[in-house]
């Protein structure tokens, strides 16, 4: 029979989010890491300083074990800028963000290996709405693997580089003229489709 450690199950799964989402900063430059890359303004950089605030949050404050970050403008009762964890300014250095999230995340650590999955914090700025760290650590795997994968998407637009890690992308093999015989063979399908199945109300 397997074993298995349901706390240790769920930190290795945190902790592969954590490793691919700044993986995805590899090898750019300054512009790169910080250009936005959709209407609403997302790129790499910003994605780490708010995953930074999420870990300073749910496995930090909750559990009365404040962090020394700021505290991020989407907890209620904050002055800050509204989205200003999204994106780093000019005056911000890629080592501070980058150094901020490991320290969050080694903070997290603590309270993880400190407390048991059924320990019950309180989140701050929700009246203090009861949390086990189990719950936490749900929330934290399916964030940082949400904006993981918003970073995915971002890296491919800025330079094609796609994949999960070095030595490990997890996708299937071709080069660039096999993916992009791909990409070009789901184009006409989409189109075909859109022509065999237009509703009346789409239809041009």
């Amino acid at each position: 029979m397997i074993g298995s450690d349901p706390k240790d199950d769920l930190r290795v799964f945190l902790q592969d989010a954590r490793d691919a989402l700044l993986w995805k900063l590899e090898g750019l430059s300054e512009y790169d890491i910080r250009r936005p890359m959709t209407p609403t303004g997302t790129n790499l950089l910003g994605l780490v300083k708010h995953m930074t605030g999420a870990e300073g949050v749910y496995l930090g404050d909750t559990y009365g074990r404040p962090f020394d970050g700021p505290p991020p403008p989407w907890l209620p009762g904050s002055d800050a800028e509204p989205n200003s964890d999204l994106w780093a300014t000019a005056d911000e250095t890629r080592e501070e963000i980058v150094g901020q999230y490991r320290r969050a995340c080694a903070h997290s650590d603590v309270t993880i290996e400190s407390l048991d999955l059924d320990a019950v914090g309180r989140l701050p700025g929700r009246e203090g709405k009861p949390i086990t760290l189990h719950r936490s650590l749900a929330h934290m795997i399916a964030e940082t693997g949400r904006h993981a994968g918003h970073a995915d998407i971002v890296r491919e637009l800025i330079d094609g580089t796609v994949g999960l890690r070095t030595g490990n992308d997890y996708m299937a093999p071709g080069d660039a003229a096999w993916w992009e015989k791909r990409r070009h063979r789901l184009e006409h399908a989409a189109q075909e489709a859109a022509t065999r199945h237009a509703r009346p109300e789409t239809a041009r």
